[in-house]
């Protein structure tokens, strides 16, 4: 199955994902700053307790007291560390002109604008990519862990393949469409969250009968 192809699939199982849920620009960077390693639910209520405090921006960020900061977004877990990565976007928000200045640049060399949101403490490659995509409307695919967990459990790539050449394929084989990026990368979440889990849940999987793992597992239980 081509990459195209599994996307028509996930759509058609699933439909139109509304993805990213942020008001603004920079409340989706916030929103991809918060939301890793933890769920999506935790995110929610710390920016609940931002926008409380009238504090989601980058300038009420960038100046307020650490302590206040961290117990704003507690919710979202490691709020030590999420602190300081928001302090540091925040302020280089700033420096850099604004979430417009930003937008602008992103979409004139996205290779420099990605560049610049990697050398911030914090910012790897799915958080700057989010970023990039979700933000800004750039035209670059999200991997994240149910990307790579699907694509191996369908034999379309090795589970060891690295972010870079995951990356690279699906940009080689779809048009270069940030909408069409945005929408799959939701898909792969949707499924992931509903049906390719961890411990996954086959029953009613619209890829049940293309998964080579879920066949796999199907006969080791009827032995």
């Amino acid at each position: 199955m081509s990459l195209l192809a599994l996307y028509e699939r996930l759509f058609a199982a699933f439909g139109p994902q509304g993805w990213w849920p942020g008001e603004t620009p920079f409340e989706v960077v916030v929103g991809a700053v918060l939301t890793q390693n933890t769920a999506w639910r935790n995110v929610e209520r710390a920016i609940a307790r931002l926008k409380k405090a009238d504090a989601l921006t980058p300038a009420a960020i960038a100046h307020a007291p650490r302590a206040m900061l961290e117990d704003w977004i507690r919710p979202a877990g490691f709020y030590r560390q999420k602190a300081a990565r928001l302090q540091g976007v925040a302020r280089f928000v700033l420096e850099e002109g604004g979430m417009e200045a930003l937008a602008e640049a992103a979409r004139r060399n996205t290779d420099a604008a990605r560049r610049k949101w990697l050398s911030l403490h914090g910012i790897g490659p799915e958080t700057a990519d989010s970023i990039l995509l979700y933000a800004f409307d750039v035209p670059i695919f999200v991997i994240d862990a149910y990307t790579k967990r699907i694509l191996a459990r369908l034999g379309l790539a090795s589970s060891e393949a690295t972010y870079e050449d995951l990356q690279a394929r699906f940009h080689a084989a779809l048009p270069r469409d940030a909408k069409l990026f945005n929408e799959y990368h939701a898909l792969f979440v949707a499924l992931g969250k509903d049906f390719c889990r961890a411990r996954p849940r086959c029953g009613g999987c619209p890829l049940l009968a293309h998964c080579p793992s879920a066949q796999v597992a199907q006969k080791a239980a009827c032995r």
